[in-house]
């Protein structure tokens, strides 16, 4: 969702946080929790807080294992 707010395929933002696309979607899709650094990447990327992006009930409240 803060992706799409932000305009950004999922390539476009793995281009800006410098890893792969398939993580990009992997975390999408709860396959993959991102580490530290990568939340910080995408964090700044976005042009967000870490705790912005960890902080929505979407992604705290999810019954999907990661």
């Amino acid at each position: 969702m803060l992706r799409k707010q932000q305009g950004y395929s999922q390539q476009k933002l793995a281009d800006i946080a410098n890893v792969e696309q398939s993580t990009i979607r992997r975390i999408e899709l709860v396959q993959l929790a991102p580490t530290l650094d990568l939340l910080i990447s995408l964090s700044r990327a976005l042009g967000l807080q870490v705790w912005e992006l960890v902080n929505d009930p979407a992604i705290t409240n999810s019954d999907k294992e990661v």
